[in-house]
């Protein structure tokens, strides 16, 4: 569908779909990041540090690593994010998960990721970015999006007695080429199904989610050492310089146990 009529229709249906939106150079590149945050134990160490206070985070942040900082700072998509009716002139980068998962995954019930606590408005929008860098195939784990319920002003988890079983309306997304990008608005409820078929397209599943806010409240952070991840993306001038904000400590709350620590 065409990225304009699939911003005209963002309010009422909740996501877009963007295949193939990353440059292939930057995806070669990303995979071996990926990779190392993974092998060297990195994810599980952010895990471990949202999980458990007092834990030790790990010795390097995402954004440090190249096409990580690239990524979140990637012009194309923080130029479609000022569009309305995404997030306007003025937005703030949140968080940024980078995993690997194996062929023949488990999949993750019905579930939003809007960061407020309580859950009492949907006042400011707030952006997920769902990056497959290797594309998805056919039963290797598919997105099913439930358009139009990023209205509802539910808790993250208030579905999650369905598992990840099917509902009236859903879109199951399961064929993109490597490279693409689903925008989410990040109170839209979603699911990952588990993986039919432990050999579908070849290789493991890669996805990187980096999310982003309007600015004008003040946001829950989700990693204990969320300081750390804005002052790096300062240091490393991401965005461009132009930006003030998206790397701004002003528009944030002070982190707290009940953040959530990277998607599963």
């Amino acid at each position: 569908m065409d990225l304009d009529v699939q911003l005209a229709r963002f309010h009422e249906n909740g996501y877009i779909l963007l295949p193939g939106f990353l440059p292939a150079p930057l995806v070669e590149r990303l995979v071996p990041e990926v990779d190392q945050w993974v092998d060297r134990g990195l994810r599980q160490s952010s895990i471990d540090a949202c999980a458990h206070p007092g834990s030790v985070p790990p010795p390097l942040v995402e954004l440090e690593m190249d096409s990580h900082g690239e990524l979140a700072s990637y012009e194309p998509l923080l130029e479609l994010l000022e569009k309305e009716p995404m997030l306007g002139r003025t937005f703030v980068f949140h968080h940024l998960h980078s995993d690997r998962r194996r062929p023949g995954g488990g999949g993750k019930a019905w579930h939003h990721d809007y960061e407020q606590r309580p859950q009492k408005d949907r006042d400011h929008p707030m952006i997920h970015a769902l990056h497959y860098i290797g594309g998805l195939r056919p039963g290797m784990g598919a997105l099913a999006v439930l358009p139009g319920s990023h209205r509802q002003v539910a808790e993250k988890d208030a579905w999650s007695g369905l598992g990840t079983v099917e509902q009236p309306g859903e879109v199951v997304i399961d064929d993109l080429p490597p490279g693409s990008t689903v925008l989410l608005h990040s109170a839209l409820f979603h699911t990952r199904r588990a993986a039919s078929d432990p050999k579908a397209g070849g290789s493991r599943r890669y996805m990187i989610d980096a999310s982003y806010c309007r600015t004008g409240v003040l946001w829950p952070p989700v990693k204990p050492y969320w300081r750390a991840v804005l002052a790096v993306g300062r240091k490393r001038g991401l965005g461009g310089g132009h930006r003030p904000d998206l790397f701004a400590e002003r528009h944030f709350l002070e982190y707290t146990a009940a953040g959530r620590g990277p998607a599963a």
